[in-house]
């Protein structure tokens, strides 16, 4: 949801990898343009109206994603979203005033900010092992919980990734706990374990490949 420059350049990269996109568009006059760049299907109306959803097929949707300029659009229709059950729900977060509202939620999967890059976001929506996003120290940062799925890390103790320049592993979710556990040097990452892991913004990407798949 969201034809600007970040959702035209989201669904361009996804389209080029071969992802079945719908993007939802209010503006008639963006409407128009977006369908003579991209080859995919484009719908005319708001995200936060059922039917407008209901035509993009939101129930067939494995990832739906809120990507406009303003915060109570992205927020409300992610929430409505949830009601379709779509398999992940990603959100942009304009003004970092607003995004403890987002996060509040519980069920909105992933909140990303404004300043996100497109490849990034792109990486979001194909990767469904990525739980959650927070962003820290004015964007240098970003606190992520992933789900480890890379066979080089698991079997693994903290203790022998901690410290990195790149990266710092905090915390650990036992077996899908959503209690989490302060990570320690002899704690065994297994296949599909959830961690908390402080990362640097610049070396995302790079982490993300060390972890998962």
């Amino acid at each position: 949801m969201g034809g600007g420059s970040l959702g035209l350049h989201v669904a361009l990269d996804l389209i080029e990898d071969s992802q079945d996109v719908t993007i939802i568009e209010e503006d008639e006059n963006r409407c128009k343009l977006l369908a003579t760049k991209l080859d995919t299907t484009v719908i005319c109306g708001s995200g936060t109206d059922r039917k407008t959803l209901e035509n993009a097929e939101i129930n067939e949707a494995d990832v739906f994603v809120a990507a406009t300029g303003n915060d109570k659009t992205n927020l409300f229709a992610s929430l409505l979203a949830k009601e379709y059950k779509p398999g992940k729900i990603i959100a942009r977060v304009n003004e970092p005033q607003h995004e403890r509202v987002f996060t509040e939620t519980n069920l909105i999967d992933v909140v990303v900010p404004e300043s996100i890059e497109v490849g990034y976001l792109e990486k979001l929506v194909l990767r469904p092992k990525i739980a959650d996003l927070f962003v820290v120290d004015h964007g240098h940062a970003d606190l992520l919980d992933l789900y480890v799925t890379h066979n080089n890390m698991i079997g693994k103790k903290i203790g022998e990734l901690n410290p990195n320049e790149d990266y710092f592993i905090c915390g650990y979710h036992e077996d899908n706990d959503d209690e989490i556990s302060i990570a320690t040097p002899d704690m065994v990452l297994k296949e599909n374990c959830r961690i908390s892991i402080l990362v640097k913004t610049e070396s995302m990407a790079k982490v993300l490949n060390m972890f998962t798949k």
